[in-house]
């Protein structure tokens, strides 16, 4: 008898435990020094994150990060200090290579144009090539928007855009504080939600994909979150005949995006 495992994804093979060494970081996607940061914030840039010395007082940078919702981080000196040799004062922003769009106007928008809104939700997905990989897929099967968390994302940056290969130029990507309550507003909307998972018997192909959609996948590291499994829908996985047990979550949303695509073909045809 055919041996066949149903697994979803957890962004592409078995676990090894070693140290990565740190990830050159481009001198376009950052800036630092006080003065620098405080522009950066009045400006109307879109901005990732902003780290501060752990035991510095910054009032007016932090004041500013909470009234534009910017996540800051606290980190040690050497943190910083691997970022840039420079004198950055305690102080280092990165901006956004893309600036964010409204979960709600994506909908709206896609909605007042005639379209069945189709929405990729990235639960945690940390690795910039991947998430630049999916972007592109994504652009290509005429995916509505990216939907990321506030915290826990891969930062997108030159290496994201550069992998997507200019996709991120053209598809929205909306920053969720929480991506339960984004799901809950989509499923409000008229969305259905299917999470890709190897936590179900279901294959996802054996579910109708037709109306507006909404696709999670999970994070390199654990998949898809329990809270939000919770949220979705229904659940499918991915058949795996050979004996690696899970695909690059990149591989893995093209799988899902396609068969998208095919389904709406035939109900079309």
């Amino acid at each position: 008898m055919e041996n066949r495992k149903h697994h979803g994804v957890k962004g592409g093979g078995p676990k090894r435990k070693f140290h990565k060494p740190a990830p050159k970081v481009n001198p376009e996607d950052f800036v630092f020094g006080i003065q620098s940061v405080l522009e950066l914030l009045r400006s109307e840039k879109d901005i990732e994150k902003i780290l501060v010395h752990k035991d510095s007082n910054h009032e007016d940078i932090e004041t500013l990060a909470r009234q534009r919702r910017v996540f800051i981080q606290r980190v040690p000196s050497e943190r910083l200090n691997r970022i840039t040799g420079k004198n950055h004062q305690g102080v280092i922003a990165f901006v956004s290579s893309v600036n964010y769009a409204l979960l709600s106007n994506v909908v709206a928008e896609a909605y007042e144009k005639g379209k069945t809104p189709l929405i990729l939700i990235l639960d945690r997905i940390t690795d910039v090539r991947n998430f630049g990989a999916i972007s592109r897929t994504a652009e290509a099967c005429g995916v509505d928007a990216l939907v990321i968390p506030t915290r826990g994302a891969a930062q997108i940056n030159s290496d994201a855009m550069k992998t997507s290969s200019g996709a991120l130029s053209f598809i929205p990507v909306c920053k969720e504080n929480d991506l339960t309550l984004a799901i809950e507003g989509l499923q409000n909307s008229g969305f259905r939600v299917i999470g890709c998972t190897e936590k179900t018997s279901d294959v996802y192909s054996a579910h109708e994909l037709n109306g507006p959609l909404a696709i999670v996948m999970g994070s390199e590291e654990d998949g898809i979150s329990e809270s939000i499994l919770r949220k979705c829908d229904m659940l499918g996985s991915i058949p795996m005949l050979g004996k690696v047990g899970s695909l690059n979550v990149s591989v893995a949303a093209g799988v899902m995006l396609y068969e998208v695509i095919r389904q709406r073909g035939e109900a079309e045809s």
